[in-house]
């Protein structure tokens, strides 16, 4: 501008140049808005359609693998899960923050030009007063430690969880790099760490920007773990060359019953890297195992594949396989045997535990059931316990699947309460000795020839010489009566009675009248 004293018209010259000015610099800022908040955009769609990518094609596979390959795959599934959930929450974190800072900066989403928004998308202050307590860019507002605190979340689960897989070095190294909230080594840029340069007095458009650049890194992050987890287990230079169709089908089918048999084409590998313990043979990168089949039930084969890879490591992948032998129906014909049961003699004891054996010609005793309603049954493979507790009959169920499909057959049993036990001295209820031997002696109660363990314990009896009332005696010793046996005389008879008894292993089960005992005296 000319200096000095001017005339009106020149200081109207003037005045409308700085107008100029004024507007041409106005109007380069909204350029560079417009064509910011449309990069914006684009970023959002990108992320979009990695979202979708990942959803609905990556991770399906991975979870199509960990089904089918469990061994390989289960354990990277389940840690992508959990990868997953902390990003969706922190991608709809971002998303609830921008929706604040939008809504705080008075943009008008519903706006059709771009240029109705200028004034919103160049407004500072609702990003800064959303980032640091009272504008002030050294005080981070809780919102902002939250925002940090749910990106550390994800990168510091990556790192905790596959910085010992060589295979997702490059994951764990992306996400230190994209998932940061600080600069590395505490540096600074440009005198600002990383909350300062991100949002300090940065427009909205720049802070949207930011926080939709932060979604799309922590999706491609997403995209890295599921492509890694996907990758083959062997080396890249080992190449599946040989084909086979495999038919898995049931090898038993029983007559008018569905079955359904599975057809698909296999891909292996003959490459000399390759070698398959575990196995009788190995030819054309196959193995065979001859199965054993000497006896019935269920058998289980295992091994290891080991791979060499390209570094000169092997990596080795397990496998096992489980198979029942079964009696075949041709075996079954052949099969001979006789049995025996006494038709008056199917007795079960009520409140004991009854052991009980049985089969199925042609079945398999690991493919055996009991069922006894009324009684508790437990076991298996032939041989069971069987507790009745009510009732005068029994039924037991025997049930197994053979060959030929599923039977049962139905016996019934008594139940039977435990016999009365028998008062006992000397291991004999009738008993000859002096009478002076009397008071040495103790009283017990038996079941003589029972099988079952069950012992008792003596209370009290009753002691009746002759001449003399009966006496109560406490516990199993005679050594009280001593006094009552002092005039006893040869061919007296003692009995002793009401003998009362605590059973051992009958449970809660009262049994009958203890027999008495007899001694006559010599």
């Amino acid at each position: 501008m000319a200096q000095g004293k001017q005339t009106p018209r020149q200081k109207m010259i003037n005045l409308m140049y700085l107008v100029f000015i004024a507007m041409l610099a106005m109007n380069i800022d909204q350029e560079i808005i417009r064509s910011y908040y449309d990069s914006t955009e684009s970023l959002k769609e990108t992320r979009l359609l990695t979202e979708h990518k990942n959803t609905e094609i990556f991770e399906q596979t991975l979870a199509t693998k960990a089904l089918n390959v469990p061994d390989t795959y289960a354990e990277p599934w389940e840690q992508y899960k959990e990868l997953k959930k902390r990003i969706d929450a922190l991608v709809d974190h971002v998303d609830g923050v921008k929706k604040k800072l939008l809504k705080d900066s008075e943009f008008n989403e519903s706006a059709v030009d771009m240029n109705e928004n200028f004034a919103a998308l160049n407004n500072n202050e609702a990003v800064t007063d959303y980032f640091f307590s009272g504008g002030d860019e050294n005080k981070p507002s809780p919102q902002a430690n939250e925002l940090k605190a749910k990106i550390d979340d994800v990168r510091n689960y990556i790192s905790q969880t596959f910085r010992n897989n060589a295979q997702l070095a490059e994951l764990v190294a992306r996400s230190d790099k994209a998932l940061k909230t600080e600069f590395p080594g505490g540096k600074k840029e440009n005198n600002k760490n990383w909350l300062q340069y991100k949002f300090y007095h940065q427009p909205l458009i720049a802070a949207k920007s930011n926080l939709e650049i932060l979604q799309n890194d922590a999706r491609n992050v997403q995209s890295d773990a599921l492509a890694m987890m996907l990758q083959e287990k062997v080396d890249a230079s080992i190449k599946f060359n040989m084909y086979d169709a495999i038919v898995k089908a049931p090898t038993d089918v029983v007559m008018g019953t569905d079955a359904e048999a599975t057809v698909y084409l296999a891909s292996y590998s003959n490459s000399n890297k390759i070698n398959i313990q575990g196995v009788q043979r190995q030819e054309n990168g196959k193995g065979f195992i001859n199965l054993n089949t000497g006896s019935l039930g269920p058998k289980t084969f295992s091994g290891n594949i080991t791979v060499l890879m390209a570094d000169g490591k092997n990596q080795t992948i397990p496998y096992t396989h489980t198979y029942n032998v079964i009696a075949g129906p041709q075996e079954v014909k052949w099969e001979t045997g006789a049995l025996l049961s006494p038709d008056k003699m199917n007795v079960v004891y009520r409140g004991l535990d009854n052991p009980i054996s049985g089969s199925i010609l042609g079945v398999d005793n690991s493919r055996l059931s009991l069922s006894a309603p009324g009684a508790s049954v437990s076991g298996s493979s032939g041989k069971w316990i069987v507790k009745p507790t009510t009732g005068n009959t029994i039924k037991l169920t025997i049930s197994g699947t053979g060959p030929r499909g599923a039977t049962s057959k139905t016996f019934e049993f008594r139940i039977k309460n435990v016999p009365p036990p028998q008062g006992q001295i000397r291991g004999k209820a009738v008993n000859s000795m002096p009478a002076t031997s009397i008071a040495n002696q103790n009283v017990s109660a038996a079941l003589p020839d029972f099988d079952f363990p069950v012992s008792f314990t003596v209370n009290s009896f009753m002691f009746k010489a002759p001449g003399r009332a009966a006496m109560l005696v406490q516990g199993s010793s005679l050594s009280s009566v001593e006094g009552l046996t002092k005039n006893l005389r040869s061919g007296d008879v003692v009995y002793i009675f009401d003998i009362k008894t605590t059973p051992i292993g009958l449970g809660t089960q009262q049994v009958k009248n203890v027999s008495p005992v007899v001694i006559n005296v010599q």
